[in-house]
């Protein structure tokens, strides 16, 4: 379910202010995957937390309106198990 558009896009204040105090390059750490990314963080690094670690995004001009957790999953895939998977990887080595 989206947000309503009379409220407006969620943006977090206190990572719009760590975007303005730190010069780009350097990365921000943030834990709130749920903030619209702005125009102002574009070309700015963020660490964002996917529940273990800080996973490193760097903002393009794409992707502005989107979630910070669109770009970091929080689930890791092992693939398909069994024994036919098992074998189909040994051949391929």
């Amino acid at each position: 379910m989206t947000r309503s558009l009379k409220k407006g896009p969620y943006i977090n204040e206190r990572i719009l202010k760590k975007v303005q105090a730190v010069k780009p390059g350097t990365v921000i750490k943030i834990w709130d995957r749920a903030a619209t990314i702005t125009p102002e963080m574009v070309g700015h690094s963020f660490g964002v937390h996917n529940g273990k670690i800080h996973v490193t995004i760097s903002i393009h001009e794409n992707m502005v309106g989107h979630k910070f957790g669109e770009f970091v999953p929080t689930r890791k895939f092992p693939g398909h198990g069994g024994k036919m998977a098992k074998a189909q990887a040994a051949g391929k080595k």
